[in-house]
């Protein structure tokens, strides 16, 4: 027989379920309430009155965090922050092609230390991008990419230029965050340029949708019908969208903090640069080499200088290092580093990575004791354990730590004669170089003899941009970098086509510098149509064009390798003198000199710029003694205001072969 205490429980289970029921019912409402913005739409206010626009928030973060410059191609989607950059005194330069933008924004973001800025429109205008965001994103350059959006209620429903843009730049950005009212611009781009600086650098994206950057009464007009629908249905879609646009604007216009946010940098312990010390301290042929994280804030450029030479130890230097010990510096060592670094019995890569372009590891001496220093934890122990392994791995800012480094050694000296060996082995290469430039060509200007009129005329205020394979790779060798932050390379990620983009961000950061541009003639594809952004916005820049007819760093090995020219070739088709080449691809396959001589035109890259509005010249065994009196007049014509155009026919040399291009 059932008592009444087991019947109990049974008859307790439906107030139970219904206060269960009732509680996810309440929560549900909540959070729904919540998501719709009700809550705070109590407490904050729209102003349906005023004309201002989201645009002006995002001037007002940008001005606030010392923005000078916003690269962009103009597209409705972000007209509005457009011009309230040009009202706040931000100077917006617009350029033929999006990619160029996010380039100078790169070039911005190196040279100033600073966030480099580009803003594009939706769709084409974003994707049109990625190659420099992800060029950015290796070279580890903090560049704040604002896209613009299709409205939040028209977002995966076909709307115009409308993609899944978060999806494409997650992987690309440290950052990504799509604004969705208002209020939420200021607060989401400060944390951005914090994000972009802190940490290993690197780029960060922020959409923002149609409906974010324009005015109440004109996303009113387009989002909620005109007059009220009839029906129940009608009536709760007219709610739903009059909701949708209170929450887009409530506390829109409330004062909020617009300047930056603290920065989180790495520091190494003093443990590790105590440990750093005796190592290096007990160092007879210490090497030091140092990556482009070396010039990265807070430490400057010339503080760092300072100490490296203080230091007193024999560096080599790459990427945005380069040039910061100037030019002929007894301590630089230019050439034969693999050779070095295998003598070395104590190396500091400080901001060095250990993948390509130190043959992943395996140029380093297993005996050597490695200190490497990196912000980034990946990059800093790249390929260690497989090829090579790092006596002390330090995860800190680069410059801080060099700073620090001096500081416990206290001017300890190292033995004369391992630097004096490493220079005796530069000079001796060098002299190589020389024997190379006085040797004949088959056909027009020899290029490393080239490359050494332009060093020796090259002016102390010089800033570098370079683009391209085999005449940028040669000019590595030969062009020395006047000084800190004077050269600009694409870094590790290998992108042609920067050329354009860089040189506009460094003639607007120094506009005191001469910007010289060295390209390939095949880089210069990608630049040319820039020389009309150069002319509009009176941007005078000297490019020299080795010109010699073709993709000449691949074809070194794809000819000898595999018996082809195809795909390797720039024909000469413009209007011009006549002049015929043998064809070295045929003398490869036929197996001799009586292969086949074709005949070419000149390519007028020069004419085509001067098309563009700029000045154009050129350079070809006609009037090779007049090498340095046409480099010359183009230094005058960019130092009297003119984007120059300098076209160099150059043949083809010994000087980079084995050299590999994969």
């Amino acid at each position: 027989m059932e008592t009444p205490a087991a019947a109990a429980p049974a008859g307790g289970f439906f107030p139970s379920f219904l206060l269960l029921a009732f509680g996810t019912l309440v929560a549900a409402v909540l959070g729904t309430a919540h998501r719709l913005g009700l809550f705070y739409q109590l407490m904050h206010k729209v102003d349906k009155t005023s004309t201002r626009h989201g645009g002006e928030s995002v001037a007002a973060v940008l001005r606030a965090h010392g923005v000078r410059f916003v690269f962009t191609l103009v597209g409705g989607h972000i007209s509005p922050l457009l011009v309230a950059c040009e009202k706040l005194g931000i100077r917006v330069v617009d350029t033929r092609h999006e990619v160029t933008a996010v380039f100078a924004a790169d070039a911005v973001a190196r040279l100033t230390g600073t966030v480099g800025v580009a803003a594009v429109t939706a769709g084409p205008g974003l994707t049109n991008t990625v190659t420099a965001v992800k060029n950015a994103q290796v070279a580890q350059s903090p560049v704040l990419l604002l896209g613009g959006a299709a409205s939040t209620l028209l977002q995966k429903r076909g709307a115009l230029q409308a993609i899944d843009q978060m999806s494409l730049f997650r992987p690309l950005c440290k950052f990504c965050a799509s604004v969705r009212t208002v209020r939420d611009i200021v607060p989401t781009l400060r944390a951005a340029m914090a994000a972009a600086q802190s940490g290993t650098p690197g780029p960060v994206f922020v959409e923002l949708p149609l409906d974010v950057l324009y005015p109440y009464f004109m996303v009113e007009k387009e989002m909620v019908p005109a007059k009220l629908p009839k029906g129940l249905m009608g009536r709760v879609v007219f709610w739903y969208l009059q909701n949708c646009l209170t929450n887009l604007f409530v506390g829109a216009w409330e004062p909020r903090p617009e300047g930056p946010l603290p920065l989180n940098i790495p520091q190494a312990s003093p443990q590790q640069i105590q440990r750093c010390v005796e190592i290096l301290s007990r160092a007879k042929r210490p090497l030091l080499v140092l990556g482009s994280q070396a010039l990265l804030p807070p430490t400057p450029a010339t503080k760092l200088r300072a100490a490296v030479e203080t230091l007193g130890v024999p560096c080599f230097l790459g990427g945005m290092s380069r040039g910061l010990l100037g030019r002929n510096h007894p301590l630089h060592i230019r050439q034969n580093r693999s050779a070095a670094l295998k003598k070395a019995d104590v190396v500091v890569l400080a901001g060095a990575v250990c993948d390509f372009r130190l043959s992943y590891g395996r140029v380093l001496n297993r005996k050597s004791k490695i200190i490497i220093v990196n912000r980034n934890r990946d990059d800093m122990l790249l390929n260690s354990d497989v090829f090579w392994k790092p006596q002390e791995a330090v995860q800190g800012d680069v410059g801080s730590f060099i700073l620090k480094l001096v500081e416990g050694l206290q001017g300890q000296m190292w033995a004369s004669d391992w630097g004096e060996e490493l220079r005796k082995a530069d000079q001796q290469k060098e002299q190589t170089y020389r024997d190379k430039a006085g040797m004949p060509v088959s056909q027009h200007l020899n290029p490393v003899w080239v490359l050494q009129q332009v060093e020796e005329m090259l002016p102390d205020n010089a800033l570098l941009v370079v683009d391209g394979g085999d005449f940028v790779a040669t000019a590595a060798y030969l062009v020395q970098p006047r000084g800190p932050l004077r050269w600009l390379d694409p870094g590790a990620f290998g992108t042609l086509g920067v050329g354009a983009g860089f040189a506009l961000g460094a003639k607007l950061c120094q506009p005191d510098a001469e910007v010289w541009c060295l390209f390939g003639d095949g880089a210069f594809g990608y630049s040319l149509i820039e020389f009309d952004t150069f002319v509009r916005h009176k941007i005078p820049v000297m490019a020299l064009i080795g010109n010699d007819a073709g993709w000449t760093q691949i074809s070194r090995e794809q000819v000898p390798r595999l018996g082809s020219d195809i795909a390797c070739g720039l024909a000469y088709t413009g209007k011009g003198s006549e002049f015929s080449r043998p064809s070295w691809a045929s003398v490869i396959l036929l197996g001799g000199p009586s292969a086949t001589v074709l005949t070419y035109f000149l390519l007028d890259y020069h004419k085509a710029a001067i098309g563009l509005g700029a000045q154009g010249l050129m350079l070809s065994r006609d009037n090779e003694d007049q090498v340095v009196k046409v480099l010359h007049e183009g230094q005058q014509l960019c130092q009297a205001g003119h984007a120059v155009v300098v076209n160099i026919l150059i043949g083809r040399t010994d000087f980079r072969d084995g050299s590999i291009s994969v």
